[in-house]
């Protein structure tokens, strides 16, 4: 799920089949405010910025708390939108030394096959790879193992 790619960058992918139309994805993925529904509650995950529709060069501000008593500042801009296939987000001050979050859509005859592929660099350099890679990787996975049964939850049909 989460391979190291070399010069301290990681890559974790996901994929999801979704029994919804392509633009039933690109509606629920492309508003941030569905990520209150996909983000486990004791991230105390929340928006900090007003939007409304998606657009390349939005910024859009969050706080989250990764780690119990750590709350953090996250501000991500909207680099690339290909409505209804696919966008991507990357953070502009954060956690992260690098984060580029690509979500991808396409049609199947089970309805969307959903892709997640985000490619991150820990700070602090080796000491960041060392001491904290297990137990951010271990965060992710959980994450999006929790957005997996939460979206699933969602659209059953």
């Amino acid at each position: 799920m989460i391979k190291y790619k070399g010069k301290g960058i990681y890559e974790l992918k996901t994929v999801q089949k979704l029994p919804i139309s392509l633009k039933e994805s690109w509606s629920f993925f492309s508003n941030p405010k569905n990520l209150f529904k996909i983000t486990p509650e004791h991230m105390n995950f929340s928006i900090l910025t007003d939007f409304n529709k998606m657009y390349e060069g939005q910024i859009i501000k969050y706080r989250v708390s990764p780690f119990p008593f750590f709350r953090v500042g996250w501000t991500t801009k909207i680099t690339t939108v290909e409505e209804p296939f696919n966008f991507i987000d990357t953070q502009e001050s954060g956690p992260f030394s690098i984060w580029e979050h690509e979500h991808r859509f396409e049609e199947s005859k089970y309805g969307v096959v959903a892709h997640d592929i985000v490619k991150f660099k820990l700070p602090l350099g080796i000491f960041g790879r060392v001491f904290g890679s297990w137990l951010v990787k271990f965060q992710l996975i959980k994450i999006f193992e929790f957005r997996e049964k939460q979206l699933t939850k969602i659209f059953k049909k």
